[in-house]
């Protein structure tokens, strides 16, 4: 099963549970919608690794959102918050576990042993390689900065 009829199971049955299934519905129908355009803009079909990506973009956006919002400290803000990390939870589930650090550490070090990088000028040679391996399973920012701190060393 792929990861778009998944999608479409878990909103048809969301659809279902009416009340108890309404925020996983709401979530589906958003990323379900967000994988169409992407289809539809780049006039092509999706993989999973496509939506993967489409996926990590929504949860990003949403952890963006919880940034700006604990900027605050009013009731509705709070709201938000909880609202958007119950989002983060449910898109989570489409996607593979996590990394933790010490494996992107181990990623990053078998590239930078790859690629020969002797410091922080090849960075990019670095991305390059660890990029594919970490792709929808580390946020790219945490990769970025281990990235810089074991070059800088």
């Amino acid at each position: 099963m792929t990861l778009k009829e998944k999608l479409v199971g878990d909103m048809k049955a969301a659809m279902k549970a009416r009340e108890a299934g309404r925020a996983r519905l709401s979530v589906v129908q958003l990323v379900r919608a967000a994988v169409l355009q992407v289809e539809k803009d780049r006039q092509v079909v999706l993989d999973d690794q496509g939506v993967l990506e489409v996926l990590a973009r929504e949860v990003k956006q949403r952890q963006d959102a919880i940034a700006e919002y604990q900027k605050y400290s009013t009731r509705e803000a709070q709201e938000a918050v909880a609202k958007l990390e119950g989002d983060i939870k449910i898109l989570r589930e489409y996607m593979p576990e996590q990394m933790t650090d010490e494996e992107i550490r181990a990623v990053v070090q078998e590239a930078v042993a790859a690629v020969g990088a002797a410091g922080p000028k090849d960075m990019g040679k670095v991305m390059g390689a660890v990029v594919p391996k970490t792709r929808g399973r580390a946020d790219g920012r945490l990769v970025n900065q281990i990235v810089k701190e074991t070059l800088n060393k």
